[in-house]
């Protein structure tokens, strides 16, 4: 809804406020909220700095009075991480004691519930040097096999969790012996999986899965809901029923962990009930630990992820239901003139264009290194380049950080340059140690240049880099340009071997006749990844949005396609929007990263169970 659809704020007799919505019934703050008016309330309260969000969050209120007893006690004083999150009696995590050890039953844990479902979590601090065997003997007692953790170890340089897991093999907390099976580190989070076994009785050893959010910045919330979205997902769909409940943590196990938790019950509740109330729920966790969800940001970023699963839903298909899919993308959809396809592809154009994000981009000494006016990168993920010395702006370029599957910032999203942008471009790849170029434009398309020729037939300087045109191999898919590129200024080996893969079979306008030559180039290019050490790709078109968008969407849709078996082009696309404007352009391109994906698990016999 409209900013201008909203009528003011009022109070009652009583002195409640409320959030007047034109034509709508009121709702007093803190009152449930109904799904279909998640959006508008949203709006509403998040108008004038948060006002009405503020004013929400500071009524919730804190149980301080409850008991906390053994919190105080002297022995059990310097298990505190901090001296101001209590630990309430009679919702503590009682431990076995161990004999002649007074307050050894102690630890700063507390049972939250969930939606409906007693002590489904442990909010717990994060543990110190002198509390990781208590830690594990509560993970053991608790008979708990998820464990989430949403904080770094360091943050700002200051300690926020002691490393309670073994690096490598397996280790011994007290009774508890710890051995790390695997790890698997993907963009926003890193999945452990721990075998535990109690060394003091023959009993069989457990499975235990580490969930570790790292993308939570240094201060303030995630700007976007989309990656801790993904990381519940998979925490909820790998926790067996029947099992102990889930230990989540961050430093203090109130703010980022009641975050979590608020997140996971409230989208339970909108399930099952079509409503939201997160005014209560955190009213309900506070009674049981001290603080839970620290600050207004926190309670606002529950709401945004909120209103992300209620706009867009789970959008991940199994590969073994793609085809099933694909059908309803290719037929019309509630709007008899719209297929599927571009229903979906609609939603990702409300996506707004933060254009106060622009501000380096729209410099005066700037605007002439952009080749399209709107194609221009965001501030907070452009990539910068070291500064030259008196020269004006000398740090931008055109360029944007993108995030693959598993690697942050795993590609440089850029145009294709101009001849007033070469030696940028080249700074560009020499110095984020980029290994791999993918070119997806001819440098004439329909009379129009599209991109200037930015390597020599043989040798030249490009500022301080020297590039020299090694060989040149016309592949059936693509032309492989190999470089060797040097620096004036580099004390290490004399040059770096680059490779250019020239993909000149994508039209401006439209897309491949099908997906086999893109995936050969996929799979080429990520070949070349793995000899050069896996940098950064280096991929532009000619604005570098569209087909450069279609590259790394279908490349990162293969990757999770391959690992998970799960293909979730949406939210992809989608997060790429946040990072980079327009990224994918077209309803067209958006299918072709569909169909290539069928090709792709076309070629095998048998992919029900794809993995």
């Amino acid at each position: 809804m409209a900013m201008a659809d909203l009528q003011n704020d009022g109070n009652d007799d009583d002195g409640n406020i409320y959030v007047n919505v034109a034509n709508a019934t009121q709702l007093a703050i803190g009152d449930p909220v109904p799904a279909d008016r998640l959006e508008e309330v949203f709006n509403d309260r998040h108008a004038n700095d948060d006002q009405i969000f503020r004013e929400e969050y500071g009524s919730i209120g804190d149980k301080t009075s409850n008991p906390h007893e053994e919190y105080q006690r002297p022995e059990n004083y310097e298990k505190n991480r901090f001296k101001n999150i209590y630990t309430y009696d009679h919702s503590r995590v009682v431990l076995s004691t161990i004999e002649g050890e007074a307050g050894s039953d102690y630890i700063n844990a507390n049972y939250v519930d969930g939606y409906n479902h007693s002590k489904k979590f442990i909010a717990a601090q994060g543990p110190l040097e002198t509390t990781v065997d208590d830690f594990w003997r509560m993970i053991w007692e608790q008979d708990t096999v998820t464990i989430v953790m949403v904080t770094n170890l360091v943050e700002k340089n200051k300690r926020k969790c002691t490393q309670y897991w073994p690096i490598r093999d397996n280790s011994k907390y007290g009774t508890i012996l710890v051995t790390l099976e695997d790890t698997t580190t993907l963009v926003d989070y890193v999945i452990r999986t721990f075998t535990v076994k109690l060394t003091t009785a023959n009993s069989p050893a457990r499975a235990v899965t580490h969930f570790h959010f790292t993308s939570w910045p240094d201060h303030g919330v995630p700007q976007s809901p989309l990656g801790m979205m993904k990381f519940i997902r998979r925490v909820k769909t790998s926790n067996p029923r029947g099992r102990g409940p889930i230990v989540v943590h961050c430093s203090a196990g109130v703010g980022r962990t009641g975050t979590f938790i608020a997140i996971e019950a409230m989208q339970e509740m909108m399930a099952a009930e079509g409503r939201v109330d997160v005014h209560g729920f955190i009213g309900q966790m506070r009674h049981n630990r001290h603080s839970m969800v620290q600050t207004v940001d926190q309670y606002v970023f529950i709401y945004r992820a909120l209103l992300e699963q209620h706009l867009y839903g789970d959008t991940e298909v199994e590969v073994a239901n793609i085809h099933r899919h694909m059908h309803k993308l290719k037929a019309p959809s509630a709007d008899p003139n719209e297929m599927g396809y571009e229903a979906e592809f609609k939603k990702l154009t409300r996506i707004p264009i933060d254009r106060d994000n622009m501000r380096a981009a729209n410099e005066p000494a700037n605007k002439s290194k952009n080749r399209v006016v709107t194609t221009v990168p965001y501030d907070t993920t452009r990539v910068f380049l070291p500064r030259i010395t008196g020269v004006k702006d000398s740090d931008y370029i055109n360029a944007s950080f993108i995030d693959g599957y598993r690697q942050k910032d795993g590609f440089l999203a850029t145009q294709g340059p101009l001849p007033n942008t070469v030696d940028d471009f080249w700074r560009l790849v020499w110095e984020w140690k980029s290994y791999s170029i993918v070119m997806l434009t001819r440098l004439t398309e329909n009379g129009k240049d599209q991109c200037h020729q930015y390597w020599p037939d043989g040798r030249a300087e490009y500022g301080k880099i020297s590039v020299e045109l090694k060989e040149t191999e016309k592949c059936p898919s693509f032309i492989l340009r190999t470089f060797h590129v040097g620096h004036t200024e580099n004390t290490g080996p004399p040059f770096r071997v680059i490779r250019q893969f020239h993909f000149r079979d994508w039209p401006c306008n439209g897309v491949p006749e099908n997906g086999g030559k893109v995936l050969d180039l996929i799979g080429k290019v990520e070949k070349q990844q793995q000899q050069s050490g896996n940098g950064p790709i280096t991929v532009h078109c000619s604005s570098g949005a569209g087909r450069t968008g279609a590259f790394i969407a279908l490349n990162t849709v293969l990757e999770r396609v391959k690992a998970e078996g799960i293909c979730d082009l949406f939210q992809t696309v989608k997060s790429m929007r946040y990072s980079r404007p327009h990224m994918v352009q077209t309803a067209d391109q958006y299918l072709f990263c569909y169909q290539a994906v069928v090709e792709y698990l076309d070629s095998f016999d048998n992919y029900a169970n794809f993995q």
